[in-house]
């Protein structure tokens, strides 16, 4: 089973829309709609936003679900000035930027025995290249950061670009990570660019959030038909 992840209503609805035979289950407050899409079984969980949710959700779709792997799809704002409004970026690898335990010497973002960054699945980051190239379609790759804020300050942007080298910023993908890897199960993060995460974030984030969404989710629904 393939489990897909959305934090908002608008970046599952795309997904659900085209899902056949679904069966929507409540637990600890989050949706899952079992269903299916090119053949493969899915079960494509509207988390809410945040690290914690994202992390229980991830959890639930690996043990009481039993996803193999998981897709994340969503929006994020833009780090690397490259980066424009519905571009598409997966994560390389994802680092959590508002973990701090520097007082003890530790490095940002590390936490002992679990490390800073998480690295995705090579072969699921394959899958959505090729996807990509059928679809014509530019997709990015870098460092994504995820924290419990919403960034909309330049200065606190380039201070994440500063310390973790990061393309993109959101609000789950390495909590989803962080589960995925304490159970071994591959993950991939994709994300469309809705934001520029400056001061003029919250305006872009809400006229852009709903197409934004769809451009990730489309290319989302083309890997799980490959897989």
């Amino acid at each position: 089973m393939i489990g897909i992840i959305g934090a908002m209503i608008e970046e599952t609805e795309p997904i659900l829309a085209k899902l056949e035979k679904v069966n929507t289950t409540r637990i600890g407050g989050n949706y899952y709609h079992e269903g299916i899409y090119a053949s493969k079984k899915v079960t494509l969980a509207y988390s809410r936003i945040g690290k914690v949710n994202a992390a229980v959700t991830a959890a639930i779709l690996i043990e009481r679900f039993k996803a193999e792997r998981i897709l994340f799809s969503g929006v994020a704002g833009a780090i690397n000035a490259n980066l424009k409004i519905g571009d598409l970026i997966y994560a390389t690898r994802l680092v959590q930027h508002d973990v701090d335990i520097t007082a003890f010497g530790h490095p940002l973002g590390f936490i002992p025995e679990t490390g800073d960054f998480f690295q995705t699945d090579p072969r699921l980051n394959e899958i959505a290249e090729i996807v990509a190239k059928e679809r014509g379609v530019k997709l990015g790759k870098g460092v994504i950061a995820t924290g419990d804020q919403f960034i909309a300050d330049q200065a606190k942007k380039e201070w994440i670009a500063k310390n973790y080298n990061a393309d993109a910023v959101e609000m789950e993908g390495a909590a989803v990570a962080c589960v995925c890897a304490s159970f071994g199960a591959p993950f991939f993060v994709l994300r469309s660019i809705s934001d520029a995460a400056d001061m003029d974030a919250g305006f872009n984030f809400d006229e852009f959030l709903k197409s934004s969404a769809k451009i990730s989710a489309d290319l989302a629904l083309d890997m799980v038909a490959k897989l």
